[in-house]
C-alpha cells in the first residue's frame, strides 16, 4: 500500500476555496469526482502544480509530474465538494493515513463553519 504525506499546497488551496465560498455542499461524489478523461483535459490546460493543488496528499516515492504523485482529490477542478472531503476523510481513516484523515477533518470543520 502506498504511503502519503499531507500536500501543503492542496490543503491551502482547499482552505482558500472554502473561504471564497467556492464549494458544493451536496453532491453525488461518485458521479462528480474527476475521472481520467477529465483529469487529462485539466492537465492539457494547467500545470502539474495546479493539478496537485486539488489533492490533499502526496504519494511517497512517486515521481513529480505524474498523476501517481497525487492522492485524495477533494474537488471537481472548480469547487470543493463536501462529499469529496468526506470521501478523503473516510478513505484515509480506512487505510490508516492519520495525517490525511486529520487534514480532511480540519477542512470539513472549516467548510461546515463557513457554510452555517
Amino acid at each position: 500500500m502506498a504511503t502519503y504525506v499531507v500536500n501543503p499546497a492542496g490543503l491551502a488551496h482547499a482552505r482558500a476555496l472554502i473561504e471564497k465560498r467556492r464549494y458544493v455542499l451536496r453532491s453525488e461524489w461518485g458521479r462528480v469526482q474527476p475521472g481520467a478523461e477529465e483529469q487529462n483535459r485539466y492537465l492539457a490546460r494547467h500545470t502539474w502544480e495546479e493539478y496537485g493543488a486539488w489533492h490533499l496528499a502526496l504519494t511517497d516515492g512517486a515521481n513529480e509530474g505524474t498523476k501517481a504523485r497525487y492522492g485524495f482529490v477533494y474537488g471537481d477542478f472548480r469547487r470543493v465538494h463536501r462529499m469529496g472531503i468526506i470521501a478523503c476523510h473516510y478513505r484515509a481513516a480506512e487505510w490508516g493515513h492519520k495525517e490525511i484523515e486529520l487534514a480532511a477533518h480540519e477542512l470539513l470543520q472549516l467548510l461546515d463553519a463557513t457554510s452555517a
